[in-house]
């Protein structure tokens, strides 16, 4: 075991930070309490524009991938949720499915409708100019709504790749008022218990315009819906240098954060492992998400706000990355609530620009891995979750067991 990761380290971490007069117990609980949904999709084979690569046993069907998921949840603590795609998920028995999952401790989580690799959708989906398209995009997310209702889900994720390549290809006002009608028939099949998160993207793969290019076009959608439509942030889908948590901010203060798609970015829907490139932008997220769970007037919301991993993992091993996502983003979930509010408050209001600064940095900077090890342990999970997948032999063994092509052989970038 790593010096890191036994008791002795816990005590003298929770010894220093009780000192700078924080609540170790409390960053603890809310550490217990994160929830991380996995992606089916970020299990199997996937790939660029280019190729899609094959990895020594990457999960070929849903239920390897409800396997998959099992063991994430079992190494971390806090994953009990599998995100499903369809078609790429498809099965002739829903409520089977949902069984297996249970059987496996697992949940199914979001679903989400594919509008993006049907050859009919060459022009788009839902902003299709012709309306035969229309319906039948229309008809396929009400079809996602009845299968979420057979799974126990209660979250419907869309991300449409809608846009134009060319100046005058298609009016954008019109594609935009196709949207709000299509959008405003999905809303109205909504069950009560169910949300709908809009997702955006500024590029790709339409070039000269995206139909849902950035948050204040999806949030303005929400709005005009109602109050189970929000916006499905994707840390990823922002052009370089974005203040994403200044984005997350505003939408938590407006009860419209739905979700988070958490991945990493050099560019700009490079979907990297989370954390892997800019760690402080994601620690800066989850305090915007503390500070709006510490307000009673965005607790409510803040509360509901689903963090999901998006990722394409395209030349790493498919379980062992997520593995280190979800240990990323506990580091920067507990970090944050490392902060010292009353210390960072004070700093504000007396005008104390670096003061505040530093307080946030104090918090970026501390080792938590003896806190998160101990969070681990109470959840019945692993001291170092990567550490214990690499010496599990899981890898090798699936490897030996799966072979042949899987059944998903692409990406939604979504």
């Amino acid at each position: 075991m790593s010096e890191w990761w036994d008791e002795e380290a816990f005590a003298d971490l929770a010894e220093r930070l009780q000192g700078r007069g924080l609540d170790v117990e409390r960053a603890i609980a809310e550490a217990c309490r994160l929830r991380v949904e996995t992606p089916s999709w970020g299990y199997g084979d996937s790939g660029t524009r280019f190729r899609v690569f094959g990895w020594p046993g990457a999960a070929r069907t849903v239920e390897e991938k409800l396997a998959d998921a099992a063991l994430v949840h079992r190494l971390t603590g806090v994953c009990p949720d599998l995100a499903i795609h369809v078609p790429w998920d498809r099965v002739p028995d829903w409520a089977g499915l949902r069984r297996r999952a249970e059987a496996l401790g697992l949940r199914i989580g979001a679903v989400n409708p594919n509008l993006f690799q049907d050859d009919d959708y060459r022009l788009g989906s839902l902003c299709h100019p012709d309306p035969g398209v229309r319906r039948k995009a229309v008809g396929h997310v009400v079809e996602c709504i009845g299968i979420a209702q057979e799974v126990g889900s209660t979250v419907i994720g869309l991300w449409l790749a809608d846009g134009t390549n060319y100046p005058g290809q298609d009016s954008m006002r019109d594609r935009k008022r196709r949207l709000e009608e299509a959008l405003g028939e999905i809303h109205s099949r909504l069950p009560a218990e169910m949300r709908l998160l809009i997702e955006y993207k500024p590029f790709e793969p339409a070039f000269y315009h995206t139909d849902l290019a950035d948050w204040g076009m999806a949030h303005a959608l929400a709005v005009g819906l109602g109050s189970r439509a929000q916006v499905l942030v994707d840390t990823g889908h922002h052009a370089p240098g974005t203040n994403v948590e200044h984005i997350v901010a505003f939408l938590l203060d407006q009860g419209r954060l739905g979700g988070l798609h958490l991945n990493d970015r050099k560019h700009a829907d490079d979907d990297l492992i989370v954390g892997s490139i800019n760690p402080f932008e994601l620690f800066l997220i989850f305090a915007e998400l503390r500070w709006a769970i510490e307000d009673p007037r965005t607790q409510p919301e803040a509360r509901r706000v689903v963090y999901m991993l998006d990722q394409s993992h395209n030349v790493e091993p498919k379980v062992e990355a997520m593995v280190q996502s979800v240990a990323n983003v506990q580091a920067a979930h507990a970090r944050a609530w490392l902060v010292d509010g009353e210390r960072l408050r004070r700093a504000q209001r007396e005008g104390d620009v670096l003061g505040a600064h530093r307080t946030l940095l104090e918090a970026y900077e501390t080792d938590v891995r003896p806190l998160l090890a101990e969070v681990r342990r109470r959840l019945g999970a692993e001291p170092d979750p990567v550490a214990a997948y690499r010496a599990s032999g899981h890898q090798q063994r699936v490897a030996r067991e799966r072979t042949g092509a899987g059944s998903q052989r692409g990406y939604p970038g979504a």
